[in-house]
């Protein structure tokens, strides 16, 4: 295998690097580092495909294969044609290339410097360009400089491979983890979701907690590059691990939601740890054992129209987990800071806001409940 050392980018929802830092030096990539938009570090391949494989909060994984100044686009025609496309790209696979370009450089219009790249590849390389190929070349023209990176993931790494049912406005896998790490959730003590949808939460802390490969279920572009290793990767699976000894519950007044969830837990393997039932959050007990977390994400003012209708919800969940969960932590998400306040809980001063959805969503967290 080359082992070529380079830069790896990781996205991360903006507000939420320095979690997707946090996870990467957990997970040995030692010298991650946030810059905007996410976390980057040097790596080698492996790094490539485990980062794909293990890392729950990152929704793509780019390497930055190359560089160069191109102050026309003759320039860029040429140095393009004189890049190493066989190192990293395969004849055989079509190419789809996106271009963006900044206003400080000399080559500033898109599609005529996307059309030069294209022409490169097809020529000096002899592969095919397609809008829906499997291997995305992502090129930034910024200062003059012509940087070229590659697409490792394909599809957004929230999407897992074993979540079929989905219901209204569904939090993203990626985010979810993200969201569970903020509240402090390392794996070691149960989760509940009272508004569980399609069980995000509950499955995520119950895959954390089983040592589950959030990629064990999917494929990535990187296995259409030539660089990939059949055999290296493979040993980088790790065998299905042991059931965990903890439980994870969800709950929902819709049925279609519980029947979803359940499915969902199934196809994720987690089925004997995770428990999903019907009821509404006033009839939520604490379930057995020790404190853990409450996470939930419930309906916000954007998504049903008239916020005004939530606030009982609001006010019968916090009123629940304060007379019944005493010693649990809640983190509760939601669009509407009024929502929020109207659950009557201690939330911490510190709030964590991201983009989801066309909408900013706030993480709120309380400390265990007196």
């Amino acid at each position: 295998m080359n082992r070529e050392m380079f830069e790896i980018f990781l996205s991360a929802p903006p507000g939420l690097e320095h979690a997707v830092r946090a996870e990467a030096r957990a997970a040995g990539f030692a010298d991650a580092v946030t810059v905007p938009g996410g976390v980057t570090f040097q790596g080698d391949w492996s790094d490539v495909w485990r980062a794909n494989l293990d890392l729950r909060g990152t929704g793509r994984v780019l390497v930055r294969v190359g560089s160069f100044l191109a102050f026309h686009l003759a320039q860029l025609d040429k140095r393009a044609r004189k890049f190493p496309w066989s190192t990293y790209l395969r004849p055989d696979v079509p190419i789809r290339v996106e271009v963006t370009t900044d206003k400080r450089s000399k080559i500033y219009h898109g599609r005529a410097a996307t059309q030069r790249i294209e022409t490169a590849i097809k020529e000096e390389l002899g592969a095919t360009i397609a809008a829906d190929a499997p291997v995305t070349l992502k090129v930034r023209i910024a200062d003059n400089t012509v940087t070229f990176s590659i697409d490792t993931s394909g599809e957004s790494l929230h999407k897992r491979g074993h979540k079929q049912a989905v219901g209204k406005a569904p939090m993203r896998e990626t985010l979810a983890a993200l969201f569970l790490a903020e509240c402090g959730y390392s794996g070691t003590e149960s989760v509940l979701d009272p508004m569980c949808g399609s069980g995000t939460f509950v499955i995520e802390a119950a895959e954390i907690a089983t040592g589950l490969q959030p990629g064990r279920s999917r494929d990535f572009a990187f296995m259409h590059l030539a660089t990939f290793d059949p055999g290296l990767f493979a040993a980088l699976r790790r065998p299905v691990a042991a059931q965990s000894d903890l439980m994870f519950f969800g709950s929902d007044r819709d049925t279609g939601a519980v029947n979803m969830a359940t499915m969902n837990a199934e196809r994720a393997g987690v089925s004997a740890s995770t428990r999903f039932v019907h009821h509404a959050v006033s009839d939520l007990q604490r379930p057995v054992g020790a404190p853990g977390l409450v996470m939930v994400n419930p309906p916000y003012g954007a998504r049903i129209g008239n916020k005004n209708l939530l606030y009982p919800l609001y006010g019968a969940l916090g009123k629940t987990l304060l007379d019944r969960f005493s010693g649990w932590r809640v983190g509760i998400v939601t669009s509407e800071p009024s929502l929020a306040k109207a659950t009557g809980l201690p939330f911490t001063p510190t709030r964590i806001t991201v983009p989801h959805g066309g909408l900013r969503i706030t993480l709120h967290r309380t400390d265990p409940l007196p």
